[in-house]
């Protein structure tokens, strides 16, 4: 039997064909642990827990990561509503989102990493985007650079002109489309040590660097 899928660069379905003869490796971008799961939440869960279910029963040697956001604007501001400290704030439903899988039978991942575990591979990535030229510093802030990749949009079906950033613009911003990488430290908020400040990593950055780490570029 031969699977099939859709492919968004392309805009086709077409066979799947490994890299690697018998192995696949899957990434799948998990929770924000900000609050209770809902069916919302959970349903990427089980969509590719069938994927990798079927591609397990075919003889594939299935390589499956499924991260953990616990550092995110999200979760430091509910926890700051709450009085709670944003690293408790996150373990707890971290353990909520494990139940619900555990209840709704999705099998655990082969890793499933933390964003705040992998800040030293986020360095080391924006360090190569910088080196490039696809990012610049600004101020403490890191900001991907969308006008030095012309791919840029190829997934998403966009043209660059017609490309809306909904973040607000940065001072330091080269383009309000360019959008941020790392955030420069603020009073009150967890932060780790750059070449460029103390700071927290961007949503934008987390998974690229925790899926080149465990998966290969």
């Amino acid at each position: 039997m031969t699977l099939r899928l859709y492919d968004t660069q392309t805009r086709a379905v077409r066979d799947f064909v490994p890299l690697a003869p018998n192995h696949a490796s899957v990434y799948l971008c998990g929770a924000t642990v900000q609050g209770e799961p809902h069916i919302g939440h959970v349903r990427s869960g089980v969509a590719f827990d069938v994927l990798r279910r079927w591609l397990s029963a075919n003889g594939y040697d299935v390589a499956f990561i499924r991260n953990v956001t616990d550092i995110d604007d999200k979760i430091l501001n509910k926890a700051a509503e709450a009085g709670r400290p944003w690293w408790e704030w996150a373990a707890r439903f971290e353990r909520s989102f494990n139940w619900a899988y555990d209840q709704l039978g999705v099998l655990p991942p082969s890793v499933e990493p933390r964003a705040t575990g992998h800040v030293t591979q986020m360095v080391e990535m924006m360090q190569r985007l910088i080196d490039r030229g696809h990012a610049y510093a600004a101020d403490g802030d890191v900001y991907f650079d969308v006008r030095s990749y012309p791919e840029y949009g190829q997934l998403s079906g966009h043209k660059l002109d017609d490309v809306h950033q909904g973040e607000s613009a940065g001072a330091g911003k080269r383009d309000p489309r360019d959008f941020t990488l790392w955030k420069a430290e603020k009073p009150g908020e967890p932060s780790w040590p750059t070449p460029w400040g103390r700071g927290r990593p961007g949503w934008h950055l987390e998974c690229s660097a925790m899926a080149e780490f465990y998966l290969g570029a």
